[in-house]
């Protein structure tokens, strides 16, 4: 990672903002928990989201969604490592509904342990 600018992350009105390196710029990410979704903006009014929804002590990521212009760029990686950032913060464990959350954690084994229990052996973790 040597020549990467490390993340920025600040908080404002309890919404959290990070930029992060993605395919093709810098990129900012926030938690809009009024609409109960990430977005990166993604300029030119383009935004990228990935939604949930909030249980006791879990979050359910359950769907995330890329401009076709922007696929490609880990524009849905970077989305994906800050909401498991914030779920890591929060004490969350995590229920991947979407299908593409589901298979960053089957690859990242650094945050499989956010995954909650019953969910393990469907992404064949057990």
């Amino acid at each position: 990672m040597a020549g990467r600018t490390p993340p920025r992350l600040a908080s404002s009105n309890a919404r959290a903002y990070m930029t992060v390196m993605s395919g093709h710029a810098d990129l900012a990410i926030r938690d809009n928990r009024e609409q109960h979704r990430f977005e990166a903006d993604l300029g030119g009014g383009s935004v990228a989201v990935a939604e949930y929804n909030l249980l006791d002590g879990k979050i359910v990521f359950t769907h995330t969604e890329v401009p076709p212009a922007h696929e490609g760029q880990g524009v849905g990686s970077a989305l994906i490592r800050f909401a498991l950032g914030s779920a890591r913060d929060r004490g969350l464990q995590v229920i991947p509904a979407c299908p593409f959350f589901a298979a960053y954690i089957k690859r990242h084994q650094d945050v499989q342990d956010l995954l909650d229990p019953a969910y393990r052996s469907a992404l064949g973790l057990d």
